[in-house]
């Protein structure tokens, strides 16, 4: 231990004698109470195969069939937690309200294909019935069925209580509800992929 100290002086001393010349290391993380793993079934995917432009109204937005995927998380422990859920194509949502809509992808870069609706119902946290809600800051939650790419999603098993509850293990159901905007508003000249994507986060309250 002496001879690091030894060797540690001479850069103390070389870093006061040009104080006016300095960087700075910033190491930071998070140490969580347990570790929490989120999952989808089907390895989160919905694939909606091919739709014909034939299928799409015209001048009205085309709801597409809607699509249940089975959410699991799994803690080591009891955890307070939220689900953070990023749309992974921001800007894209067709839909005036954002706060409730997923994009589905820009057509050439500018044209907004559509919105997808998220939506959690059969909520079981532990042997006990679970109601979602949500929050767009640390102290202000309430009640809500979907996700949200503007806010967190939370649980407690008391419909009226608005306050996150701890759980270890969970499991729900999730609904993709997709739509695609009006035919007329498309170039539907060549073939369009459908392109949403999100990205749901375990967050530690």
């Amino acid at each position: 231990m002496f001879h690091r100290y030894l060797l540690l002086a001479p850069f103390l001393f070389s870093a006061l004698a040009h104080a006016a010349s300095t960087t700075e290391l910033s190491v930071t993380g998070l140490i969580t109470p347990s570790a929490c793993e989120p999952g989808l079934s089907d390895g989160g995917q919905y694939d909606l195969g091919k739709i014909a432009a034939s299928q799409l109204n015209v001048d009205q937005p085309t709801r597409l069939p809607t699509h249940n995927l089975q959410l699991q998380i799994t803690c080591e422990a009891l955890t307070l937690l939220a689900l953070e859920s990023r749309d992974n194509r921001p800007g894209s949502s067709a839909d005036a309200d954002q706060r409730a809509k997923f994009g589905l992808g820009l057509v050439n870069g500018t044209v907004k294909l559509g919105y997808m609706t998220l939506r959690l119902d059969s909520i079981v946290a532990d042997g006990a019935q679970m109601h979602p809600i949500g929050s767009s800051g640390p102290s202000t939650w309430a009640p809500t069925s979907i996700l949200s790419p503007q806010y967190l999603t939370a649980f407690n098993p008391i419909e009226t209580v608005t306050v996150p509850a701890p759980l270890q293990r969970l499991n729900a159901n999730l609904q993709i509800a997709p739509t695609i905007t009006p035919a007329n508003t498309l170039p539907l000249t060549e073939e369009i992929p459908i392109d949403g994507s999100m990205t749901l986060t375990v967050k530690y309250l």
